[in-house]
């Protein structure tokens, strides 16, 4: 059985759990409890979970007592165990109902061929059933899973080293840090390092914070199954909390889109800049939280290229402190919400906080691609020509930037100067390719959403005319 065959066996043990009333995102979840003890068990790694709450223990129970028991063990194991343990299981709760449902989960999970899984393996095939779970619309998780190929781009371009501290502070389910880890393990022999070289890559390379407690449970489930013992706090980035975050060497994140809720400015009171829009703020703790000499690569969207007021002094300030080198003008429709448009932003802080962007180069990925999403996957592949075009050189210092070649108004890969750039009110939302594939029909949503939409439709306009039936005192006749 490879990994896929065991994600696949996974992702439709959710079908026990439908019925039982439990929505995908709140399934995800339980099973991350339930694979918690059971890999603990298959890793030998038991000790971090108190006697009598393991997973024989669960497994042993009656069937009628099991969901009662199941119950206490997970508020137990909230305040019992090792930090992870009491991290992952923090105010947990289970979504079950029915006994039979919570039997037939443990009996399916322990009839998994456990065996053909390498240890190593046990990472990817979490990251599967997190990705069926962003890719499922109605899950509502796509908002914390960022396309794969996508991260695994911008990390290849910023090329981690083991002497860098890497932070993500909108972690998500750790996506980013747990591509870096990869790359690291890929690049580097870790045989060879000491042990306590070995532990400090455990425990001081890897840095986050998620303000979702579920998400933050599910990525340090991922993490744990990487390799990485905790690294990602629970917590809000935009209050004090995220002043505690280390300093960093390297930041990979996609911020959360849109206004901070009810329209407040965050809590914290260190921003130069202070505004409710989220993706501002969480810049502004980006190139404010790298070390001199640090490197950031982060998704944003549009807005952030042009917003007026105080979104062109938060751009300014970003081009004095950093060295902002290069936009990648992202395609449209390979994230959650189907129209939005994103770029990424690499830059490098400077030493000193004045005039440090010199020129940006822009590499337009979004004029005439195809349209993205069920019918056309995003692929690593088609970040492989501005890989090249971006270089080998993860500061993109100016020896390296005078390597590269300004492809011109046809091309997709062009330099402008900073005064070219202030000459344009500080916007940074440049274009010069004529879109074709704008004009073009944009993907249909799936019949059976289309079918699903219409009824609902019918259903409201049923509901309406009901209530006009009721106000004559006709109800009866419908």
């Amino acid at each position: 059985m490879t990994t896929n065959d065991i994600v696949g066996k996974l992702w439709n043990l959710c079908n026990i759990l439908k019925d039982d009333g439990v929505t995908y995102h709140q399934y995800v979840t339980e099973l991350t409890y339930l694979l918690f003890l059971k890999m603990a068990m298959e890793t030998g790694s038991e000790e971090q979970l108190p006697e009598g709450y393991r997973w024989a223990d669960l497994e042993s129970r009656a069937a009628p007592d099991r969901l009662e028991f199941y119950k206490i063990l997970l508020i137990h194991l909230g305040t019992h165990g090792s930090n992870l343990v009491q991290e992952i299981f923090a105010n947990a709760s289970s979504f079950i109902k029915k006994p039979a449902t919570l039997s037939s989960l443990v009996a399916e999970i322990d009839k998994l061929d456990w065996y053909s899984v390498h240890r190593e393996d046990l990472g990817d095939l979490y990251e599967g059933l997190l990705e069926k779970n962003a890719n499922e619309k109605k899950s509502g998780a796509g908002q914390y899973f960022t396309p794969r190929a996508l991260i695994n781009s911008m990390v290849r371009v910023m090329q981690p080293t083991l002497a860098d501290t890497i932070q993500d502070p909108a972690a998500g389910t750790g996506g980013f840090l747990i591509a870096a880890n990869h790359y690291l393990r890929t690049h580097n022999d870790f045989d060879a390092l000491t042990d306590s070289q070995q532990r400090k890559y455990r425990n001081s390379t890897f840095f986050g914070m998620e303000h979702v407690q579920d998400t933050h449970r599910l990525a340090l489930m991922n993490l744990m199954l990487h390799g990485i013992d905790g690294g990602i706090r629970y917590g809000d980035t935009l209050s004090p909390e995220g002043q505690a975050l280390p300093t960093a060497s390297l930041i990979l994140t996609n911020p959360p889109f849109g206004t901070k809720k009810g329209g407040g400015l965050p809590s914290r009171d260190d921003f130069t800049y202070p505004t409710s829009n989220k993706q501002f703020c969480f810049l502004q703790h980006i190139y404010r939280g790298l070390q001199p000499g640090g490197r950031a690569a982060v998704v944003l969207p549009d807005n952030v290229l042009f917003e007026s007021n105080v979104g062109t002094d938060i751009r300014r300030d970003l081009m004095d402190k950093c060295y902002l080198h290069t936009i990648l003008r992202l395609p449209t429709g390979i994230f959650y919400a189907q129209g939005v448009k994103t770029n990424v932003l690499f830059f490098t802080r400077g030493d000193s906080d004045k005039g440090n962007t010199k020129e940006v180069w822009v590499y337009d990925l979004r004029a005439n691609m195809p349209q993205f999403g069920k019918r056309t996957q995003l692929t690593e592949q088609h970040f492989a020509e501005f890989e090249e075009a971006f270089g080998n050189d993860p500061l993109a210092t100016s020896t390296s930037l005078a390597k590269r070649i300004d492809q011109g108004e046809s091309g997709r890969f062009r330099k402008f100067t900073r005064e070219q750039i202030a000459e344009r009110g500080d916007s940074l939302d440049i274009s010069w390719l004529k879109d074709d594939s704008a004009t073009e029909a944009q993907d249909l949503p799936e019949p059976a959403e289309l079918a699903q939409e219409a009824m609902n439709e019918l259903d409201a306009a049923m509901e309406e005319l009901r209530g006009i039936l009721e106000e004559l005192g006709m109800e009866e006749a419908v």
